[in-house]
């Protein structure tokens, strides 16, 4: 990965959601300055060498894929497996911000466990990972959701990921 794109996912986690000014110190950065930032930033970080870069991606693809797999067998805790088991994880869909992995998995039930249904069939498409050093790396593709009962339903999704000791793990989920 390019320090260029280093430097576009730092904007984007590090521009405020709500405006295009970011209070500091009594005063407020600018948009170009907050660019100069992320750029500084950029070339401090420590890039993967080749070898690591395939690695972590190999092993998010899989972690991924155990994920589609629990999914498709209606293991929602197994699907859960695959994200951060901390009060700290975050999970943001549509207008609605869930924190922590216990309200995911109550949210997940509720939305895909009803009435002893099938959960339906998931699968991630257009996969793309970036790793952002070692231990942090950014996902992002579409999902599909096919249920018996009701239409395919489809959407994009952006994760952050971070390894653990026990493995990739995600830390932050963005599906819309």
């Amino acid at each position: 990965m390019n320090l260029i794109r280093v430097a576009e996912i730092l904007i984007f986690f590090l521009l405020p959601l709500s405006g295009y000014t970011q209070p500091l110190s009594g005063g407020y950065l600018r948009p170009a300055l907050w660019c100069g930032a992320a750029s500084m930033s950029a070339s401090a970080v420590e890039l993967s060498s080749g070898p690591q870069i395939r690695v972590a991606d190999a092993e998010i693809r899989q972690l991924l894929g155990a994920q589609v797999l629990a999914w498709n067998r209606g293991d929602l805790e197994g699907y859960m497996s695959g994200y951060w088991n901390s009060g700290e994880l975050t999970f943001f869909s549509g207008t609605t911000e869930t924190g922590g992995w216990k309200p995911t998995l109550e949210r997940y039930r509720r939305h895909y466990q009803k009435s002893g249904s099938p959960m339906g069939r998931l699968a991630f498409r257009h996969l793309r990972i970036e790793t952002l050093g070692e231990q942090m790396a950014l996902a992002r593709g579409q999902w599909r959701l096919e249920t018996p009962n009701g239409p395919t339903r489809t959407g994009l999704f952006t994760l952050m990921l971070r390894r653990f000791s026990d493995g990739w793990r995600i830390v932050h989920d963005h599906s819309s």
